[in-house]
Order: structure tokens, then sequence, then C-alpha cells
């Protein structure tokens, strides 16, 4: 489904350092992400730094994965192999049907899988005896290490040319982990990308080195608080893409209560470190102030130094991108994979990036001095 929006014809650039783009999680609604960042391409805005959690680590490692040229035929490559299985779509005067439709595919998703992601145990979990990797997850997720492998580079990864970072969560410690190729002692394979997407109880904790990892959601679904604690003299633009919304109408059915409160939960880090930033930001500012004040024979107290190295000033802007609800989604929109449902995502992200490039106060965004600045110019 092409987006209907025009490529805006001569998008302003970012004046920042760096340009990074970080991608929460949300299993289908990933396609979204995917529109972003054609979106991105087209408009030469090409990001030196990816992070993601769970769908958007996939995204994430197959951005960073390939070459410049190779990206976006490899996203769609994936999400094709994915929407594969429910290749059919209700064709437009039928659109009362679309729902029963988007319902009858998310449960043939939860019953046969999904192609190139995850398949059914055989035997099933309840027949695994206790401890054992079968024991552990209702669907097998080899699939998606044999799609992984086909369609990223992973030694392009680790020359580094683009920066990448992925979350997990330790099982035993419920600690929050960030496998990040900056590390030069890390070599990131398969089984890190894996791990940021290994949500329980569906897909099975992945071993790193002896420890066992699920998905980094469980913890925080959006990284972007891992992106503003790494540098204290940061200089980004920052695309933030989140697939669940934290605004919406009242529900008007149990379903729509359901689809609401999964909205809110997986959204609500989001707003929570969008505003710790904020916060920190003016504490900043405020430091900066009274520092400037004291007498010159405290510059040199130790106390006095750190403070000044903790409140040096960043540039960033923070544009927000979010998956907005539409009027076919249900509460297992996050697991309904079918090819018709893909193909909207794809296109409503691409649309997003144009009509927020298209946005006169993107300029704003682009040549914000210091401090930090959100954006949303699709409200």
């Amino acid at each position: 489904m092409p987006s209907n929006t025009p490529r805006p014809s001569k998008p302003r650039r970012p004046s920042h350092e760096s340009t990074v783009l970080v991608l929460q999680g949300g299993g289908a609604l990933g396609a979204y992400q995917a529109g972003v960042y054609e979106g991105m391409h087209e408009a030469g805005i090409a990001p030196n730094w990816i992070t993601g959690v769970s769908i958007g680590a996939i995204n994430a490692a197959l951005i960073a994965g390939n070459r410049p040229e190779d990206r976006i035929p490899r996203l769609r490559e994936f999400w094709d192999r994915v929407s594969s299985g429910i290749p059919l779509a209700v064709p437009a005067p039928f659109d009362l049907l679309r729902l029963a439709f988007n319902r009858w595919s998310a449960s043939a998703s939860a019953a046969f899988g999904v192609p190139g992601f995850f398949a059914p145990r055989v035997p099933p979990t309840m027949f695994n005896p206790p401890g054992t990797p079968g024991a552990l997850s209702v669907y097998d997720s080899s699939p998606l290490r044999d799609t992984l492998n086909e369609l990223v580079d992973f030694k392009l990864i680790n020359a580094r040319d683009v920066r990448l970072s992925v979350g997990a969560v330790d099982v035993r410690s419920g600690n929050s982990v960030y496998f990040d190729n900056n590390d030069p002692d890390l070599s990131i394979g398969v089984e890190h990308v894996m791990a940021s997407g290994a949500l329980p109880p569906g897909l099975p904790p992945i071993q790193v080195t002896g420890v066992p990892y699920w998905d980094g959601g469980l913890v925080s679904n959006t990284p972007l608080w891992y992106v503003l604690d790494d540098n204290r003299q940061l200089n980004a633009l920052i695309v933030q893409v989140d697939l669940f919304s934290a605004r919406g109408t009242m529900p008007r059915n149990l379903e729509e209560v359901l689809e609401r409160a999964k909205d809110i939960q997986y959204s609500s880090k989001t707003r929570f470190n969008t505003s710790r930033a904020k916060e920190e930001e003016a504490l900043r500012q405020a430091l900066r102030h009274v520092i400037a004040k004291l007498p010159a024979r405290l510059r040199n107290d130790v106390d006095v130094k750190l403070l000044i190295e903790r409140t040096r000033r960043r540039r960033i802007s923070i544009v927000h991108l979010i998956n907005r609800r539409s009027e076919f989604s249900t509460d297992s929109k996050d697991y309904e994979f079918s090819r018709a449902t893909i193909l909207a995502l794809w296109a409503a992200g691409l649309t997003d990036v144009r009509r927020t490039i298209a946005n006169p106060h993107w300029g704003d965004a682009c040549d914000a001095e210091q401090g930090m600045r959100t954006y949303d110019l699709l409200q």
C-alpha cells in the first residue's frame, strides 16, 4: 500500500553531530518503523546510531547490518516473509469485514506461528520436561535465527560504521542490559538480537555467553533513556518511533479496553523518560547558573568540578513519530501479521515521516540550539 503523501521537495537536513533512531517494541506494529526508515532514507537523513528493543531491535539490525542501498530491500524482504502466511486482503467495499479478518489473522498467527519468525513447538510445551528449553515457551524461535542470519551482515555491524544497541533483560537478575557494538570487547551476533525480542511466554529465553535473556521491553519498551544517559555532551537529533500511543479515546467495549490497556502499558515508559530528561535538563541549567555565581576560589573545588562536568551543555532535539490507532485495530494488533495490515503500517510510517519533514517546524528541530526540545509535528 503506497503512501499518498508526496515527498518533500527540499527536505531540511539536521545540523546536529549525530542522528539517532530509537525503535520501540511492538511485534507486527514494527512495520510502521520500516516505513519511517524509508521516509528518512528518501530525505537523505541517515542515522549513525540505531537502538531498539524487541521488534525494534530486529529492524535496527536489518538497517545497521546492511549497506545503505540494501537496507530497504532487506526490510521489505523481512516484512514480506513474516506476512506471507496471510497474504490476503479484504477488498475496500467490504471494510465492514476488516475487523473480523484481522481477528482471524491474529488467531492464525497464534495457532500456526509466523513464517520466518516463530513456529509452534513440536511436541507442545506441556509435553516437555520441566527445565528443558522446550518447556519454557509456547513457540520455537529458530526460524527467526535463520531469517536474521540470511538478511543481516553481522560482520558489517561489528565493523561499527553504524552504532547498534539492542536492549534485553537478564532472566535471573531482572536487570536491563544493552548489547552495544560501541563496546570494543563485544562482537554482536544473532543471539544478541534474538535475546532482545524473546518475549515470554511466547518465545524462549536466549543464552548469551551462558546467561539467559528475555525481551528488553519487560523492563522498558523504549530505549530512549539509554541514549540520553550515554553522553553528557550529546549533540543529536533523536527520531523516536513509538508503536503504542499513550493518548487515546475512551473504550466502548471489552476488546477496546484490552487494547487501550496495552497501549498505556507499553507507552508509559516513553512519557516517563521524556519527562525525566526535561527535568534533568532544567536542573543542569539551574546548576550552571549557580556555578556561574560562585567566587573564583571555589572553581577548583573537587565537588564543584564534578558539578561542572555533569552540567555541560547538550543539544538534543527529540522528534516523536507515533503509530496511531487505526479503525481496524484490535487488542491483538501486535501479533496480527496479515499482508494487508503490514502494508498499511509501512505506508503509515512513510506518510508520517513525509508529513513531519514537510511541517514548517521541522526546521526548528533541525536547528535547535542548546538544551533539549521535543517535537510531535503531527498533533
